[in-house]
């Protein structure tokens, strides 16, 4: 872990999930690749100016994530360094932008409800504020291990029964076709990271103080008007995002 930078004492996160999100970011990085092992906890301490017991905490993390297992008498082993890549293009799918990359691509319906659309939601597609909307809950899975967990609204006037196609399909694409709807293109990305909370912790299956990717796209029909809003959060040290140029 070249140029590692020291913990933050004053930044109000916990000194041993900052040192789990660097470690796990050089995971990502490929830093380990030659040995395959975490360097010593002593080593590991020295290099973050803490503790051991701190140390200890950010493995203990990384261990519950799948990331590391400990090997009593041996060390730390790096499990998984595999990150899966995903496209936003003009044109972006989940299924097909994660390719070859999985075997099994899956969407699970959390939860489904026709509501008021809310002011940044209404804003993006172009609604009145208030204006009755599908919301979609969706965790969605590459080989069984959960990517990213989406919040999606879409006008209920216009796709009454994207709940029902959803359910059918597990497929936002799909679901538009069924709809009427063959074919559609994203206009916005607003990409940021921020630190995993609550139900999105517990349904991505990461630990507490672990990084999420969220972006905020609209998708519009090829006339240009907007079909979704979708708030969605990527679990980072499964995925990286690729924004793709356009021809």
């Amino acid at each position: 872990m070249a140029g590692t930078k020291m913990v933050e004492r004053q930044s109000g996160v916990a000194l041993w999930r900052q040192i789990a999100d660097r470690m796990r970011l050089a995971i990502n990085n490929g830093d380990f690749d030659e040995t395959g092992m975490m360097p010593p906890e002593v080593a590991l301490a020295s290099r973050f100016g803490v503790n051991r017991h701190t140390v200890r905490s950010a493995m203990a993390a990384l261990a519950e994530e799948g990331i590391v297992r400990p090997i009593q008498g041996i060390g730390t082993r790096i499990e998984r360094r595999d990150t899966l890549h995903f496209p936003i293009s003009r044109r972006t799918r989940f299924s097909q932008g994660l390719g070859h990359q999985a075997r099994d691509i899956e969407g699970k319906l959390l939860e489904a409800a026709e509501e008021p659309a809310p002011a940044i939601v209404a804003q993006g597609l172009g609604l009145a504020t208030g204006t009755p909307c599908i919301r979609l809950e969706i965790v969605s899975s590459a080989d069984k291990r959960p990517i990213s967990r989406s919040t999606s609204y879409f006008p209920a006037e216009r796709f009454a029964g994207m709940a029902e196609a959803y359910e059918r399909t597990r497929s936002i694409t799909a679901s538009f076709r069924d709809l009427g709807l063959a074919d559609y293109v994203r206009r916005s990305t607003e990409i940021s990271a921020i630190h995993a909370e609550g139900d999105d912790m517990r349904q991505l299956k990461l630990s507490p103080g672990a990084i999420i990717l969220v972006t905020v796209a609209v998708n519009t029909d090829l006339a240009g008007t907007p079909v979704q809003f979708s708030r969605t959060r990527f679990a980072a040290d499964r995925v990286r995002l690729t924004v793709e140029a356009e021809d």
